[in-house]
């Protein structure tokens, strides 16, 4: 209710809150499978539903088809989008190898950790070139080792490809280590309670290093007030 807000091009914004106050529902709207009842979304200039084609979404599991290989997946958004082509195949190899992922092309889900599925899903997505890459909570269901590390690999892809990513996280120090701006939304109906602007001394830091960083602690303890104001 009443959130109005702007990503720039190129941002990593994270949203947090509590349970059922509608921070998925954020994410819908922005792609388009949810129509606003007032209100309007705009990308680049346009206003929904007619430009969600430049948006890319992971999900909370990797929903990678089991009877598929790893690069019958990764072709998997190309095909509905009537968008394979011997350039886009091209590219699918190219980012198979540039993250790892080749030697496992033929390859099932079944076959790979937890953590190769994640980044096969992100292959997925890049692979359309998306402009937004919406993130609803991508690495809950990884343990907590896994998710470190998943988190910090998939954060740095996500700054080296310069995309601009909205995530969906309850993890604090998951936001911090990745984002470049944190929205804390209210209880339900959400309404935006505070923006903190995360910034380190060292720029260069993956999400991983962050979390060792002085001001790590600082941005946690903000948010945590924020958002257990009764504590």
């Amino acid at each position: 209710e009443n959130v109005n807000l702007t990503v720039e091009r190129g941002e990593f914004l994270s949203i947090m809150g509590p349970s059922g106050c509608g921070k998925s529902t954020l994410l819908h709207l922005i792609a388009g499978l949810l129509t606003p009842e007032k209100g309007l979304i705009k990308i680049n200039g346009s206003y929904h539903p007619d430009n969600t084609s430049g948006i890319g979404y992971m999900l909370q599991k990797d929903e990678l088809l089991e009877w598929r290989t790893i690069y019958q997946n990764v072709l998997l958004g190309l095909e509905i989008q009537h968008a394979l082509t011997a350039r886009s195949r091209a590219l699918a190899r190219v980012l198979l190898t540039q993250y790892g992922l080749n030697a496992f092309a033929n390859a099932k889900p079944s076959e790979l950790s937890g953590g190769m599925r994640q980044r096969a899903a992100l292959i997925r997505t890049l692979v359309l070139k998306p402009d937004i890459m919406l993130l609803d909570e991508p690495f809950s269901a990884l343990d907590y080792q896994t998710r470190l590390n998943v988190s910090d690999d998939i954060g740095q892809i996500i700054k080296k490809e310069k995309k601009t990513a909205i995530l969906v996280t309850h993890d604090l120090a998951e936001a911090i280590s990745l984002a470049d701006r944190i929205l804390v939304l209210t209880s339900r109906p959400a309404t935006i309670g505070q923006t903190v602007n995360v910034s380190f001394s060292d720029p260069g830091l993956s999400p991983l290093a962050r979390r060792n960083a002085p001001e790590f602690k600082t941005y946690f303890n903000l948010i945590w007030k924020e958002l257990n104001p009764d504590e």
